[in-house]
């Protein structure tokens, strides 16, 4: 059977806008359908933190994925940045995971050990070696783990530039159209919207967090992706500036060039589709910035913002083919890893759906362990 040319990606979030210009670039007719306009779902609320050493644990299937996805990011944002000709802001500047207590240094420290076996270059340090990276830490940080191949992106940038890199390419980019049902009709899909249908020879299904309400004909379950709300602040700093991402266990601060700051971020599995912002989550993140970093307290506030994270029971994203419709795709359910995730995503599914050649390491990913999908 020839590959798929026309092919359907649903969802214009950071891994549909990822995945459409890796299918556009390689010669693929492509349309990006989604009821939002481009990266308003989660990727709104994104920190666009890159930072596999720290946000996954070495035992995890994930570890490998996200260190392999970090490895392309370079060439990912220069090909992105090239074709749409729009600037995406990107540092990699590392990170500095920090420790209030004993306690917590000592999980530093085993971190420190398992990432030297895998010949990853993580410094530890002490209160002072800490401040003197850091001098707007916390008198009660009591040391951190330095680890300087980690970095941050635009989300927002990077989603937009991504969207515009797959126009340039041919794709065409379908806005306010909700999605309701994706089917097979004779020998192609055709997937439904409150404007139309539109008949493709494959589809990606990528729509995050509201892709179990999109129904699939011949299967009877729905996606199981459920939204988990985590909210965002942003800063104008005023105190000594942050010269890298700060991590603590009660949040983190992204630093931005222009002054900014980004606070992140809640995690809410009991919110829905809730998507406001709440007191109780912006004074979390607040109490938790000045806690790690005082001149916080002194900095200006701009707002927040909210995302829906798309989550599974097992916390691992679904990626690779329906078992039930063939032609169909899943790479959704990325929970907090969908930007660090999205050029091996890309890649991965180009790979599935133009060369048939489905990576190995997928098979933890596959849909198959929550059944028929």
């Amino acid at each position: 059977m020839p590959p798929p040319s026309d092919i359907i990606v649903v969802g214009a979030g950071i891994i549909g806008c990822a995945v459409a210009y890796e299918l556009a670039r390689r010669g693929a007719a492509v349309q990006i359908v989604d009821e939002r306009a481009v990266g308003m779902g989660a990727t709104q609320a994104s920190a666009g933190m890159l930072a596999p050493y720290i946000e996954t644990t070495h035992d995890s299937p994930l570890f490998d994925l996200t260190v392999r996805s970090l490895a392309l990011y370079d060439d990912f944002v220069a090909r992105v940045s090239s074709d749409s000709a729009m600037t995406v802001a990107y540092r990699r500047t590392g990170t500095l995971e920090v420790a209030t207590d004993d306690s917590i240094m000592q999980e530093l420290t085993a971190t420190a050990e398992v990432l030297a076996g895998h010949r990853v270059e993580a410094v530890l340090l002490d209160a002072r070696a800490a401040q003197l990276e850091e001098p707007c830490l916390a008198a009660e940080v009591v040391g951190g783990l330095l680890i300087g191949t980690h970095g941050y992106v635009s989300a927002s940038e990077l989603t937009r530039a991504a969207s515009a890199a797959a126009r340039r390419n041919g794709a065409q980019l379908v806005e306010h159209s909700r999605v309701t049902r994706i089917g097979r009709v004779h020998d192609h899909i055709e997937v439904e919207t409150e404007r139309g249908s539109l008949a493709g020879d494959a589809v990606v299904l990528a729509a995050g967090s509201w892709s179990g309400s999109i129904g699939v004909d011949t299967i009877v379950r729905s996606v199981p992706v459920n939204p988990v709300r985590g909210q965002l602040l942003y800063l104008a700093w005023s105190g000594p500036r942050l010269r890298r991402v700060v991590w603590s266990p009660r949040c983190y601060l992204v630093p931005w060039d222009n002054g900014t700051v980004l606070v992140g971020a809640t995690e809410e599995p009991g919110a829905g589709f809730d998507e406001r912002t709440t007191v109780a989550g912006v004074r979390a993140l607040i109490d938790g910035a000045c806690a790690i970093a005082p001149p916080a307290s002194n900095a200006g506030f701009l707002g927040a913002r909210v995302g829906l994270r798309p989550g599974t029971a097992d916390d691992l994203p679904i990626l690779g083919p329906s078992t039930i419709v063939p032609n169909l795709i899943y790479a959704t359910g990325h929970y907090r890893s969908g930007v660090l995730l999205a050029p091996l995503t890309a890649q991965l599914v180009a790979d599935a759906l133009l060369e048939q050649r489905i990576d190995p390491a997928l098979a933890a990913f596959s849909p198959v362990r929550f059944g028929a999908l």
